[in-house]
């Protein structure tokens, strides 16, 4: 008899390697005591941890970080957390934050669920976002994607009531998807009838740019906790 098939839990990444620069390198050793954070260290307080009381951002998947830092310098009113597995983006990222002196920004290198399951306290979050994550574009990988109805079940008790899940995909499919999941998602609702406009808070990256010139089209979603 052969044995009964489990599926595996989506994760939030696939690892890639990379490899680092000197200056990603030295910033680890400069900057990571200063802005990482650990999964080992178990639930945060975020009041405790930024020194003070604030909305607070979280970001899964900041890839090298740019966007993510020009968020925290034009919102300081907000604090931000970012999670990341690439050990280069993290290095960039904490190197120029630290290089920028600032001070509203903490990151993980870890798994995305694992941080959130294990370390973001419920209704802590007033802003989820999730850019640009993997397509997955053929067919076949579609079940890879990290936006299922598992997931956004998972990361709704971290929302505030009322705080928004924002995401954005260059792929019109995955777009298509992500509207579906959350449309029938509970507790969740659309903040507009369809797509969204890109708010003005999400900054338009290089790679968004470029494909803008060569005519792709970028999707906006954003969905608000309703209970």
């Amino acid at each position: 008899m052969k044995p009964e098939y489990k599926p595996k839990a989506i994760r939030s990444y696939v690892i890639r390697a990379g490899r680092m620069t000197v200056g990603q390198k030295k910033a680890f050793d400069r900057w990571w005591p200063g802005y990482g954070l650990s999964l080992f260290d178990g639930a945060i307080d975020p009041v405790a941890l930024f020194g003070r009381e604030a909305p607070l951002v979280l970001e899964i998947g900041f890839g090298m970080g740019a966007s993510l830092l020009e968020m925290a310098l034009q919102e300081p009113d907000k604090d931000f957390i970012g999670i990341e597995v690439h050990p280069p983006g993290v290095g960039r990222l904490i190197n120029d934050a630290g290089k920028a002196e600032v001070t509203n920004l903490k990151v993980y290198m870890a798994d995305a669920m694992d941080v959130l399951e294990d370390c973001i306290p419920d209704a802590s979050i007033d802003r989820l976002q999730l850019y640009f994550p993997d397509p997955w574009h053929k067919k076949k990988h579609h079940k890879r994607r990290i936006v299922q109805p598992e997931f956004v079940q998972a990361l709704r008790p971290k929302l505030k009531p009322g705080g928004v899940f924002h995401m954005a995909t260059d792929w019109e499919n995955y777009a298509e998807h992500m509207l579906e999941v959350l449309a029938v998602a509970p507790g969740y609702e659309n903040t507009v009838a369809d797509y969204a406009e890109r708010p003005p808070y999400r900054p338009i990256t290089k790679f968004e740019q470029r494909g803008e010139r060569l005519g792709h089209g970028v999707w906006d979603l954003v969905f608000r906790r309703i209970d």
